[in-house]
């Protein structure tokens, strides 16, 4: 993978964060989108700073159960999106965010920076341990002693092929292992667990 542009190419662009933050959140009660810490801040609140802190120029919310009460809470130097599909699982977030992507910014983004919003205790310097391996064909994946996480870098070369590739609850796993994402240990920075109840 190419982490330093030739001179023939143009310089890398900007890192877009992704949240996805769609679902119903059965297992947790209700959306997570909608969930707080005990201090009252909002989990997408947390998501949102977390990928500028680390990198990020800007971040894209996918929002999908209780969208309008879930769009309250998204800080408004973040774009919500919604995810109209999105009953039919992670791959449904995921394909409206990368296709957000897209068209994001003014000049276009070299990769998107994956994180689910229910890591309310991640660290920004787990994205940036990420991003000397930016490039546009890049899959980066933070793991945590040896278990996959997030934040997953992914350059602009795979969004469409990755997209096609989803299906059901599904994210882009399989789409990763396939292609020889490079996993990085950010165990020292975080524990990386989401939380799920």
């Amino acid at each position: 993978m190419r982490n330093t542009p030739t001179p023939d190419e143009p310089p890398l662009g900007p890192v877009v964060g992704l949240v996805l933050a769609a679902g119903r959140g059965a297992r947790a009660g209700g959306p997570k989108a909608l969930r707080r810490t005990d201090d009252g801040t909002a989990w997408v609140v947390l998501a949102v700073e977390r990928l500028l802190a680390g990198g990020c120029t800007e971040v894209i919310v996918v929002l999908g159960a209780e969208v309008m009460r879930a769009r309250k809470l998204v800080p408004a130097h973040a774009t919500a999106v919604y995810a109209p599909s999105w009953e039919r699982g992670l791959s449904a977030s995921l394909r409206t965010g990368l296709a957000s992507a897209e068209s994001a910014g003014t000049a276009p983004p070299s990769a998107v920076a994956v994180t689910p919003v229910d890591i309310p205790g991640g660290n920004p310097e787990t994205l940036r341990r990420l991003l000397p391996y930016l490039a546009t064909d890049c899959l980066v994946r933070a793991t945590f002693d040896g278990r996959p996480g997030h934040p997953v870098l992914i350059g602009r070369e795979h969004w469409r092929d990755l997209a096609r590739s989803l299906s059901g609850d599904e994210g882009g796993g399989s789409y990763l292992r396939a292609h020889g994402v490079r996993l990085v240990e950010c165990g020292d920075l975080e524990s990386g667990e989401d939380v799920d109840e």
